[in-house]
């Protein structure tokens, strides 16, 4: 077997084990914590005069909430290796398929708004690190400073309050028109409908990626390869393109690796805010209701799809960074 392809099936064999290391420590403290909360599914139950103590304690058997907190977490555990989710307490469908239905305008939501917001605050971090604390410079450093402080629910809430009721421009709410629309119209109407939401996940991530970049950009800046390029006359745009925006891909990488987390966690304000139906929106009722199967269920794949990303970030690092390379080579 050739030397590199041993490196990298020796580094995947790692990731694995540290990504099914990582889901089991996050499975059973999200199983603790959140049947730990107060209450539970049948929280309320005794209101309903056709709901007696009986049924209650019968419907728990059949939920297998009857059972200790641990023999409830190995019965969960075996069944999610063999990727059954359970039964949702609510509607009573499979909890992988209510996953599956809402996981696509999630990650339709975060994929576009990650890659806007990383064009966005490249071209804003480069621009402003080269304009040497002009107007420019200045002006994005406040707005990238606004944007790093300003709530996400309440800019989303504003920008409704702006665009949709005031000026009419965009739906208030939800995926697509109550007149149905099919082809290139429907994804057409759907574009529209997520105009806001991934607006509202640019304009409120765009700045601390932005004053990242801006500061690399001054560094990469000072370097001798772009003096030395300056001095044989090219120009700006050449040296941008051919030896700073090699220079920020690693560190960028890096960050938006990191930045995975709060992306798909953000979902949860973002679609309980514009109701929209996707796993956010799906958390958030199960956690109103208790429901442990769903609540779970979203937890770990959101988890599984944070460290995939991480993975992902690594791997792209092998090949931009040969620091990086030699590094996990070394073992360090």
């Amino acid at each position: 077997m050739p030397k590199r392809v041993e490196f990298i099936a020796l580094l995947l064999i790692k990731k694995v084990a540290y990504v099914a290391l990582m889901l089991f420590a996050i499975s059973v403290l999200s199983f603790v914590v959140v049947n730990a909360a107060p209450n539970n599914f049948f929280y309320g139950g005794d209101l309903n005069p056709n709901m007696t103590a009986e049924n209650i304690e019968r419907l728990k058997a059949v939920y297998g909430l009857d059972k200790g907190l641990s023999e409830r977490y190995f019965s969960w555990l075996k069944a999610i290796l063999r990727l059954d989710f359970g039964i949702s307490f609510v509607n009573g469908k499979p909890v992988g398929d209510e996953i599956v239905n809402r996981l696509g305008v999630t990650m339709t939501i975060s994929l576009t708004s990650m890659a806007l917001t990383f064009a966005f605050s490249l071209w804003l971090g480069i621009k402003a690190g080269l304009s040497g604390g002009k107007f420019f410079d200045r002006f994005c450093k406040q707005a990238a400073l606004i944007s790093y402080a300003f709530p996400s629910f309440y800019l989303a809430l504003l920008l409704v309050m702006v665009f949709s009721v005031w000026l009419g421009w965009f739906p208030i709410a939800g995926l697509e028109s109550a007149q149905a629309k099919s082809g290139v119209w429907r994804y057409a109407d759907m574009a529209w409908h997520l105009a806001l939401p991934i607006a509202v996940v640019v304009l409120g991530g765009f700045g601390s990626l932005t004053l990242y970049i801006r500061a690399l950009t001054v560094e990469i800046a000072k370097s001798d390869y772009v003096f030395y390029a300056q001095a044989r006359g090219l120009k700006q745009s050449v040296i941008i393109r051919r030896y700073i925006i090699p220079n920020l891909y690693p560190p960028i990488v890096t960050i938006l690796g990191l930045s995975l987390p709060g992306v798909i966690g953000g979902s949860v304000i973002l679609e309980s805010v514009f109701s929209i139906n996707g796993t956010g929106l799906l958390f958030y009722q199960s956690a109103l209701s208790r429901d442990y199967p769903t609540i779970m269920g979203v937890l770990i794949i959101g988890a599984f799809l944070t460290l995939l990303g991480n993975i992902i970030a690594d791997l792209v690092l092998l090949k931009l960074n040969p620091y990086y390379r030699a590094g996990i080579a070394n073992g360090r």
